[in-house]
């Protein structure tokens, strides 16, 4: 680039892991443009942790749900559209110079278009979906489909000419998040000298065939208990309240369910706290990878290349390789892909991540310079 942007865009709504992916970006473009303005555009989901992190300068909330309620009537269709047109007047004051739209479909490259930025990045043709190239006025052809996510995002800093080197993202969590959890840690009496394991079994409600079967995360969690001392944490959101329950009643040890978190820094706090994380493919497996803990995760229909937890971080990912893998046939009956994962692979790889930490724990300090 031949001048540095004074106020940059990103774009990338939704959902919760794919934004979390876009990080190790916003960090290129920190290092490279450190005076530089900041805005993100993001749905309700992610919006809470974008909104803590100190290097977004602010954070724009695109009100799909109210949006979506909104048009499909044609008495509030009206009220619908000044809605829209005031979420982008928000955007258009702040008069950025450079959009980079990292989601690449219809909606993420009408707001890149709408943003009035004349300077508007986006993925090439076949590259991104529903006409997003449209929208945009420089376009970038990766050449490699199957990258993992974070990668793909990287790629296109990349072939903008930047430098794509980064230091792990650092996720802040503030004061108030960090001593709710806190609390919750003194208030169940857990030992930070014995393993935490936090296990988060649920998916979003649209993902049910990400899910392991319960009854095998009560095995493996009775397992880490009796076989590691260790103490075993479940997370939860909504309504999987309900299979962390059933997995907890199915178990022969104590385990501990955590309390309602209200925002991802605090599941975030969370994750910090523990020392190795068990989930599969889904949100809180890409923020607990972020945060630093040691990764098992349980793969089934989805690409484990695409959506690898992120590289630095120590992981292991538990799949059965099928024929029919990856797909995206999420209505699938059989869903043996992930129903024939076995809960001894499992166990292993946590056994693997408590050693590990164990040793990292034990390790001395680098001597200060």
């Amino acid at each position: 680039m031949t001048q540095a942007p004074k106020r940059i865009l990103i774009i990338r709504l939704s959902a919760i892991g794919d934004v979390l992916r876009v990080l190790p970006a916003l960090q290129v473009l920190k290092r490279h443009f450190p005076n530089s303005y900041i805005g993100w555009v993001v749905e309700e989901g992610a919006y809470d942790l974008l909104a803590a992190q100190p290097s977004i300068d602010e954070v724009f909330l695109f009100p799909k749900k109210s949006l979506l309620s909104k048009f499909a009537s044609i008495r509030t269709f009206g009220e619908g559209m000044r809605e829209f047109a005031s979420f982008i007047r928000s955007i258009r004051t702040n008069r950025f110079d450079l959009v980079i739209d990292f989601h690449g479909l219809f909606k993420s490259g009408l707001i890149s278009l709408l943003s009035g930025a004349p300077d508007r990045v986006g993925f090439a043709r076949g590259d991104c979906k529903e006409g997003n190239f449209l929208f945009t006025n420089r376009r970038f052809s990766l050449g490699k489909p199957r990258i993992s996510r974070i990668e793909r995002n990287l790629a296109l800093l990349k072939k903008m000419g930047l430098d794509t080197a980064h230091e792990r993202p650092i996720i802040h969590v503030p004061e108030p998040d960090r001593e709710y959890v806190r609390q919750f840690f003194r208030q169940h009496q857990i030992d930070r000298r014995r393993p935490v394991i936090a296990i988060h079994p649920g998916t979003s409600p649209d993902t049910p065939y990400k899910r392991w079967e319960p009854y095998r995360y009560a095995v493996v969690a009775d397992q880490a208990i009796a076989g590691s001392a260790a103490q075993v944490i479940f997370t939860w959101a909504g309504s999987e309240i309900e299979m962390v329950q059933e997995i907890v009643g199915m178990m022969k040890y104590r385990a501990i369910i955590a309390p309602e978190l209200h925002n991802l820094c605090q599941l975030a706090a969370v994750f910090g706290s523990s020392d190795v994380f068990l989930g599969s493919d889904t949100g809180p497996m890409h923020l607990a990878a972020f945060v630093g803990i040691p990764v098992v995760a349980v793969f089934g229909p989805t690409d484990h290349v695409v959506n690898e937890p992120y590289a630095r971080t120590p992981h292991i990912i538990v799949r059965k390789e099928m024929p029919c893998s990856p797909c995206r046939k999420y209505r699938c009956q059989k869903r043996d892909c992930i129903k024939d994962i076995s809960e001894v692979n499992v166990i292993k790889a946590i056994d693997i991540m408590i050693a590990y930490m164990k040793q990292k724990k034990a390790a001395p300090a680098d001597p200060l310079p």
